[in-house]
């Protein structure tokens, strides 16, 4: 008889691969997690490889329990739509159905973002919170999250809304801000533009802030404007494996 174990959480990323059992109950690793490098080239088929070696780490803790994986990509119904920082050999690509052929596992795909939203709702800095919440992380672009009474609008893409002619990333992502040379100030005139524009379009009830750059949040959210209150995530690089966990194990 096959047996329950923990679900697994994994985050597919341009540079890393990494996956641990999630404990649903406090939102935390169950153990320590494991990172691969991405392989390159980054194809179906070699994403598919390493993830399974990372499942068979696991398989003292995880028994027959679904997988969740993130892609840094628009997923629709199992299927892969976008390729940022992976093969493009990835797009219109079935990417649920390979991973649950190769692992043998139920298998939920989502994007990373969306993933790292679902974790910061029930576990980080949206729990309890009612009504419209967008998550924005902040990194090599902006990935976004929509969640409205606890529930999940995937694929938002906000990070590709236009403003003033340009992709709203390609000016104020934290990626830009690294190679442009930007103080936080200056830089945090990019965020108020793009913010502010969010805000009018969504008028939602929280913004949460997440990627790297959140560790510094004392050093730019506090000079944004805003009618919206917003705040640091505060799962850091774990939201993405728990909120795929979670997913998983609520699909």
């Amino acid at each position: 008889m096959a047996k329950h174990g923990l679900p697994l959480g994994i985050d597919v990323g341009g540079s890393g691969i990494k996956g641990a059992p999630v404990d649903l109950d406090e939102g935390a690793f169950a153990a320590k997690r494991m990172r691969v490098d991405t392989p390159v080239p980054s194809t179906p088929d070699a994403i598919a490889d390493v993830i399974h070696g990372i499942v068979d780490h696991f398989d003292e803790v995880r028994g027959d329990s679904p997988i969740g994986i993130t892609m840094p990509s628009v997923v629709t119904h199992g299927v892969v739509r976008s390729a940022a920082n992976i093969d493009k050999s990835w797009i219109d690509f079935e990417g649920e159905k390979l991973f649950e052929a190769k692992l043998g596992h139920d298998v939920v795909l989502v994007n990373d973002a969306d993933a790292a939203g679902v974790a910061e709702l029930h576990y980080g800095a949206a729990k309890g919170q009612k009504g419209l919440v967008v998550m924005t992380t902040l990194g090599t672009g902006i990935g976004s999250a929509l969640i409205y009474d606890g529930v999940l609008i995937p694929n938002s893409e906000l990070g590709h809304l236009e403003i003033d002619g340009y992709d709203a990333e390609t000016r104020a992502a934290s990626s830009i801000k690294d190679k442009e040379g930007l103080s936080y100030p200056e830089w945090t005139k990019r965020l108020q533009r793009y913010y502010s524009h969010l805000e009018a379009l969504l008028w939602p009830d929280l913004i949460v802030v997440g990627g790297g750059v959140s560790k510094d949040h004392e050093e730019f959210l506090p000079l944004l404007k805003l009618k919206t209150p917003i705040v640091p995530a505060k799962l850091e690089n774990k939201a993405g494996i728990i909120g795929a966990a979670w997913l998983a194990a609520h699909k």
